[in-house]
């Protein structure tokens, strides 16, 4: 398992030390997209209004949305994703079952050419034949 450590982030211009196995730099990722989400809603003059547990809840709520929308998105993608997956194998399905039907065709074209082929000998044969018997008389 990995070690724990710590690492101090600035979030709302507190230094915070956060303990964890993720790296330093995913830590900081996390503080500077808690610090934006501050920053845009520290805009919006009814946020500002509000009492700080209203806004911490709001902020809250708001992470927690794009958490939300950002599973929902990853499982759309996954959807697609299995969607391609079975397109994939749908087409080396075919693939394979019109290889097979390609190499039952050529067999049977080599067949049906080596018939023509003793027919045709056949035939000359039938000819030769005739045309001495033709001659015969």
């Amino acid at each position: 398992m990995s070690e724990k450590h710590d690492t101090e982030v600035l979030i709302a211009g507190k230094v915070m030390t956060l303990r964890g196995n993720e790296s330093e730099e995913y830590l900081q990722r996390i503080a500077a997209y808690i610090n934006g989400k501050i920053a845009e809603y520290s805009k919006v003059d009814s946020y500002r209004r509000q009492p700080m547990d209203m806004q911490s809840i709001l902020l809250e709520l708001n992470i927690a949305d794009d958490l939300f929308k950002a599973k929902r998105q990853l499982e759309i993608v996954q959807e697609e994703l299995d969607n391609k997956d079975k397109e994939l194998y749908d087409a080396k399905h075919d693939l394979v079952t019109t290889q097979i039907k390609l190499k039952s065709m050529e067999e049977t074209l080599k067949e049906l050419q080596y018939e023509n082929n003793e027919n045709q000998k056949k035939i000359v044969k039938l000819e030769t034949k005739l045309g001495v018997s033709a001659n015969d008389k």
